[in-house]
């Protein structure tokens, strides 16, 4: 009797595995700071991160959520565990390994300063003159910048934005002279046609990354897998091609 309970059991435990509750993992995301993370016209999660993330849930047995998050929030948000991972551009830097894990990287940016289409002003100018400069809040960009005034004593004015985009369209108003901004959103913007040009680059790139918690070490290893298996997939060039190609 007892072997024929413990058939009936491992019969329900084979029949139901299918049907059992995958994980659900929480991606906080740049919900504007397209190619790689932004909200379609449908009001859906999209981009090169999140549909690479997408797949990596997929092949790796879990489910995602793409959640957007103010950027400079983002890693305390992740820090109080209401999100469990960032893979949204963000850039690997020592400061922020102080505080969560990072996966190997998959891509390279440049940091470029860009300025209307008929500005004349170069990146030389800029640093040595009186100049408004836009970049996003909470970026690694934010912060060199804001050290290198601080510590050449530069005439140069912060102005702090939400987003890339939101920076794109302040310079294309002139409420700026220049931007810092990352390689593929300063791509991007070109390629949909806003009138902005880069004159150069101001600092060293840097690579992207995924960042989790730095106890979460199963999550950790289910991305770097991941990654290692999109590499070696077609789909990979797919999504360069659909969204990195010009970058």
């Amino acid at each position: 009797m007892k072997r024929f309970y413990a058939l009936v059991v491992t019969f329900l435990i084979l029949a139901l595995a299918p049907f059992a509750q995958a994980k659900t993992y929480i991606n906080g995301i740049d919900g504007n700071y397209p190619p790689f993370s932004f909200i379609d016209e449908q009001g859906n999660p999209t981009g090169f991160d999140v549909e690479s993330m997408n797949w990596i849930a997929k092949k790796m047995g879990f489910e995602v959520q793409h959640t957007p998050i103010n950027w400079d929030g983002i890693i305390p948000a992740l820090q109080a565990k209401k999100i469990d991972m960032i893979c949204s551009g963000m850039s690997i830097s020592e400061e922020r390994k102080q505080a969560v894990n990072f996966s190997t990287p998959y891509h390279s940016i440049k940091k470029y300063i860009a300025v209307k289409s008929d500005s004349n002003l170069t990146v030389d100018e800029l640093f040595k003159g009186k100049f408004t400069l836009g970049v996003q809040r909470g970026t690694n960009e934010h912060d060199l910048l804001q050290s290198r005034i601080d510590d050449e004593k530069l005439a140069i004015t912060l102005r702090l934005y939400d987003s890339p985009p939101m920076s794109v369209e302040d310079l294309l108003n002139g409420r700026v002279d220049a931007i810092a901004i990352d390689s593929a959103p300063a791509e991007d913007a070109i390629k949909n046609g806003k009138a902005i040009k880069v004159v150069g680059e101001y600092a060293p790139g840097d690579d992207f990354g995924v960042a989790v918690n730095k106890e979460n070490a199963e999550l950790l290893k289910l991305i770097n897998d991941g990654y290692e298996l999109l590499k070696k997939d077609p789909y990979w060039e797919e999504l360069h091609t659909k969204y990195l190609s010009n970058h």
